[in-house]
């Protein structure tokens, strides 16, 4: 099968979506024989897609682990005036505001959708929204007759970026959809979104790997003893509120004073304010966290085993690939009650989630509980890694998302051959 993935950024870039996007391509090529190409743009990070002085990739052609990366240059001049413009419309409630806020959000890519159309691919598949390039594989799908499915890692609580007419007539457009979860599913299908075929596959992740890393040996190497060790995998952005984790910390060491707090991930537009939180703590306390930005995969996997207790309360996710990389290590989570988070984690089972309104406190209390009981702590790593087993290992999803790929194609085929004039 020949396959095209359309995807905002690719490896070196990093994120959820884009280690997704890798891991089928890869797999596809390495398991199925499959040709995969991969259209992406040069960004290391979508705010690239706005603003030029951040750091970017040369375009062109290359291979990677046996898959095609083909990587388009961007238009990111006038961020300021493009983000302004579109607040303007949509507060006015102007005519084409949603388009507004999609060019805002980029990545404008001029004349991708007719490189999509000439591919000659069997089937594509994009991710993720509310970026454009979601648009883009639409229109290409539809112009060189080739079934387009979509992963739209929607995230509800982000009203902004997702309720757009233009982001659900693309859904609508659509020949098939993968929703992360059954709250996405149910979301969608709640506002009329109903399309041909929709799959709830979850996040895939390589549980061989990630159990693969002894706890003991892994904080050895960090310089950890015994104490309580909760662990963090984010960019530095908003909405993953990692300030709510360097904020519960004072209220975790009136218990446990050598309590430490490992967060992994790039650099973004909230690193400056996490800095200043970190440094404004005593000498004692700012050893006491640690901010780790240049990491690589096996980096974050040894935190991963050596923590007692996962964390991350970001404010929306459409699935939280992390989660299931800490369960993969056996290792508890806490979250916040919030959108697709509350159906990811199994509160009780697996996992704590808390309201996502609720005081740091609220947070302090939740990792102090679990420190305090070891044995829930364990059973709840173990019902974690149980499921990333049976639900979540990359082969399963690989393999599922292959079927759909197939079945799409077949009945794309299908339709063509009763209906000729659908390619006119």
């Amino acid at each position: 099968m020949k396959i095209l993935h359309v995807v905002h950024g690719y490896t070196p870039a990093v994120g959820g979506t884009q280690h997704m996007v890798q891991q089928l391509s890869e797999r596809f090529t390495r398991d199925f024989g499959d040709h995969v190409t991969v259209f992406t743009t040069v960004a290391h990070s979508n705010a690239y897609f706005r603003d030029r002085r951040q750091p970017a990739m040369r375009p062109g052609i290359e291979k990677i682990n046996g898959v095609t990366v083909r990587r388009f240059p961007v238009f990111n001049r006038f961020g300021a005036l493009r983000l302004n413009l579109a607040r303007v419309m949509h507060k006015l409630h102007l005519p084409y505001e949603d388009w507004a806020r999609g060019c805002y959000f980029g990545p404008i890519i001029p004349g991708l959708a007719r490189e999509i159309a000439a591919s000659g691919a069997d089937v594509i598949m994009a991710s993720a929204f509310p970026l454009l390039h979601m648009h883009n594989a639409i229109r290409g799908g539809q112009s060189g007759h080739i079934p387009v499915i979509l992963l739209g890692a929607f995230h509800t609580a982000d009203r902004w970026g997702f309720d757009r007419k233009m982001v659900y007539d693309d859904i609508r457009a659509c020949d098939a959809y993968v929703a992360y979860t059954g709250y996405e599913r149910d979301y969608l299908a709640a506002r009329g979104l109903t399309v041909e075929r929709c799959e709830v596959i979850p996040g895939g992740v390589d549980v061989a790997f990630f159990a693969g890393f002894d706890r003991r040996a892994a904080r050895a190497r960090l310089g950890i003893g015994d104490e309580l060790m909760i662990a963090s995998v984010a960019q530095h952005l908003p909405h993953k509120r990692l300030d709510v984790l360097i904020s519960a910390m004072p209220i975790i060491w009136r218990t446990q004073p050598d309590a430490r707090l490992l967060i992994v991930g790039r650099t973004g537009e909230d690193t400056m304010r996490l800095e200043a939180l970190r440094d404004a703590l005593s000498a004692k306390d700012r050893e006491r966290i640690q901010l780790i930005v240049d990491h690589t995969p096996a980096e974050k996997a040894e935190v991963l085993a050596a923590c007692d207790i996962f964390a991350m309360l970001s404010s929306h996710e459409a699935f939280g690939l992390v989660y299931a990389e800490a369960w993969a290590c056996g290792k508890p989570v806490i979250g916040s009650s919030i959108g697709a988070i509350s159906s990811v984690i199994r509160d009780g089972v697996d996992g704590l989630l808390a309201p996502h309104d609720a005081d740091v406190s609220t947070y302090a209390k939740a990792a102090l509980d679990l420190w305090q009981h070891p044995e829930i702590r364990l059973t709840m790593g173990v019902n974690g890694q149980a499921r990333m087993r049976t639900e979540c290992d990359l082969d399963i999803v690989a393999r599922r998302y292959h079927e759909l790929y197939e079945q799409t194609t077949h009945t794309y085929a299908h339709k063509i051959a009763l209906n000729p004039l659908r390619v006119n």
